[in-house]
């Protein structure tokens, strides 16, 4: 499988669009960590996929620096208008279960150290992440990350990737990626 196949997986699998991008191109910022802090999601400290419990943001960024290429996919939602926040929520359920069938026919084909998929948002496989009571993780071979958490600026993915961040009045729009470290070309 090779970066084309993955974007053609992609796109059978729903993606809107979908490219093959050098890692070498993607804005990376430390600083979008204090927007975790903020903890508007609600997940800060609260989700192993969240910071701080990932982990160092600068780390990340350095894990995702040593992969060359990644497909990123987005999909658009429309709303029933810009406040309509459970259409934004179901928009982003049903793009995270469409990336977390990437991630396992990823996985599977890679191998879990030679790919790493990203998603839109933390893990909310469970109800309450495990993490609060100090539990290990229920799902740990699926439970995926955000892109944001990794130190990826989603909004300038757009400049590299050529889809749209903004895309219209009363839409919602969710980016993921697959950072891959073999057979891709």
């Amino acid at each position: 499988m090779d970066c084309k196949d993955i974007v053609h997986l992609c796109l059978e699998l729903g993606a809107h669009k979908a490219e093959c991008i050098p890692v070498s191109k993607i804005v990376f910022q430390e600083e979008l960590r204090k927007y975790c802090e903020d903890n508007r999601c609600g997940r800060y400290a609260r989700n192993y996929t969240c910071p701080p419990m990932i982990g160092e943001a600068r780390q990340l960024i350095n894990k995702l620096q040593t992969y060359p290429q990644a497909v990123i996919w987005q999909n658009i939602y429309q709303l029933e208008d810009s406040f309509d926040y459970e259409g934004m929520m179901a928009a982003q359920e049903k793009h995270n279960a469409m990336t977390l069938i990437m991630a396992r026919k990823l996985y599977a084909c890679f191998g879990r150290g030679n790919v790493q998929v990203l998603a839109a948002g933390g893990c909310t496989l469970c109800k309450a992440c495990a993490c609060m009571t100090s539990d290990p993780c229920v799902h740990p071979e699926e439970a995926l990350s955000s892109l944001e958490a990794y130190g990826i600026h989603v909004a300038q993915l757009e400049a590299v990737s050529g889809m749209k961040y903004i895309n219209g009045s009363n839409t919602v729009t969710y980016f993921s990626g697959a950072f891959v470290k073999q057979n891709t070309k």
